[in-house]
């Protein structure tokens, strides 16, 4: 693998900043969750020194439900972006629906227990929650299937 480091906009200022080797982080696609791949993290966690899979980690966050809306945090589009160092620690820039919300020891909470518990001892070692604003979230970061969610809710989406 090469040791080049990957220039991207960053989630909390769109300015482009050098990042780790083997992480990436694009622009947040409309319907997408924004969820990133690093460079060579293709197994799952458990092997020696291995880096948790990120379409894991995705699958995993949607154990975690904001609160207030009762929809996983990815479907609604909370979720920005992923990294997962060599140390098995996974990052995740994460926003919510209101700067305001009170839930954020909840959602963090919530995400370290789908994240870090489990069989094996979960999918990765520890998280950090990045929480960012920009862009900020609105309606249309919501995924196909969390539209569905919310419209048998009673909302209209």
């Amino acid at each position: 693998m090469s040791e080049d480091t990957a220039t991207a906009a960053t989630p909390e200022t769109g300015d482009a900043s050098t990042t780790p080797p083997g992480a990436v982080t694009p622009p947040v696609a409309e319907g997408s969750a924004g969820t990133t791949e690093a460079a060579g993290t293709t197994g799952a966690a458990g092997s020696a020194g291995g880096r948790a899979a990120l379409a894991d980690i995705e699958e995993a966050m949607k154990d975690v439900v904001d609160p207030e809306l009762g929809i996983n945090v990815v479907d609604l589009g909370l979720v920005y972006g992923v990294h997962v160092d060599d140390q098995n620690v996974a990052t995740l820039d994460m926003t919510l629906t209101s700067a305001a919300c009170p839930l954020t020891d909840v959602i963090e909470d919530q995400a370290r227990q789908a994240l870090t518990t489990g069989p094996g001892g979960g999918l990765v070692d520890d998280i950090r929650i990045n929480w960012v604003w920009l862009p900020p979230w609105g309606p249309d970061k919501i995924t196909d299937e969390g539209r569905d969610q919310l419209r048998s809710l009673g909302f209209n989406v």
